[in-house]
């Protein structure tokens, strides 16, 4: 039963290390692997290219104030949402949030672009109810990171509101009974044990996700950027497949690659021993 996903992730996973070989030559199609060498040049001129340093901290702004949002919504949510007691109710809401989950970026983009345009309809409502001008939500750069990370955290927080509701059903009954017998309303059963109890969990999803602190969304953004908003909401994802594909710099690249790749390994292990410290989290 293992053997198709084994077989799938070498394909796919493995076999292509093999390729990294070109972030050291000077790569050249028609040569292939037999390209002259270069040793580190490619890195070196990473960190002296004028637009690699402004690519790594928007990558690392955006990606970590996606991590941050998308543990506080989550956490926040799922504590209102434990404290619905109409069933279908509840049932219907998470539903109907975690649905955004399934939809890919590809969708979602052409439905920003459209509500997003000067002339779509949240333009024409803030202008129509406040007066407001048109905003250019997709052609400002600060504008395009706020609707970046507030659309990601619509699409994600229904599916981080089910791992806290998950942990909020392990809390034992016992103490909310013992907290009423002794006068506890709702509130202070709520900041005395709910969010107690949920301190590890959210402890976890924080360190585990500081691995992917350099991964802002290449689908999300790639549907969403134009070049008036590069110097603002360009990642180091869009920045190697503009670079790589388009302009074939293969070599420069996958340096970029292997870079995030490092750090975000890096990232990976410090965050597991974060959680071992922190929460006695292990996978092994």
């Amino acid at each position: 039963m293992l053997l198709p996903a084994v077989l799938i992730q070498l394909v796919f996973a493995y076999v292509p290390l093999g390729g990294l070989i070109i972030a050291f030559q000077d790569y050249k199609p028609q040569l292939r692997f037999g390209s002259p060498w270069v040793g580190l040049d490619h890195f070196k001129f990473m960190f002296e290219y004028p637009d690699s340093k402004q690519v790594i901290i928007n990558t690392a702004l955006i990606a970590g104030l996606k991590m941050i949002f998308n543990i506080v919504v989550p956490f926040s949510f799922a504590l209102l949402l434990n404290e619905v007691r109409i069933n279908p109710f509840k049932r219907t809401v998470q539903t109907l949030v975690y649905l955004p989950y399934f939809i890919s970026w590809v969708f979602l983009g052409g439905i920003l672009n459209d509500m997003l345009s000067s002339d779509g309809i949240v333009n024409t409502l803030l202008h129509n109810w406040f007066g407001i001008e048109s905003i250019l939500f997709l052609g400002d750069g600060d504008w395009f990171r706020f609707t970046v990370i507030l659309s990601d955290v619509w699409q994600q927080f229904g599916f981080g509101t089910i791992v806290y509701l998950a942990a909020l059903a392990g809390i034992n009954p016992a103490l909310y009974e013992a907290a009423e017998v002794d006068g506890a309303n709702r509130w202070k059963q709520t900041i005395n044990i709910t969010i107690p109890s949920l301190v590890p969990i959210v402890i976890v999803v924080g360190t585990l996700a500081l691995g992917n602190i350099l991964n802002a969304g290449f689908d999300q953004i790639f549907n969403l950027y134009t070049p008036l908003v590069y110097d603002k909401g360009d990642i180091i994802d869009t920045f190697v497949y503009r670079t790589g594909i388009l302009n074939g710099q293969y070599s420069f690249s996958t340096a970029v690659g292997i870079f995030k790749s490092l750090v975000g390994f890096c990232l990976i292990v410090v965050g597991y021993r974060l959680a071992y410290k922190l929460a006695d989290y292990k996978i092994f």
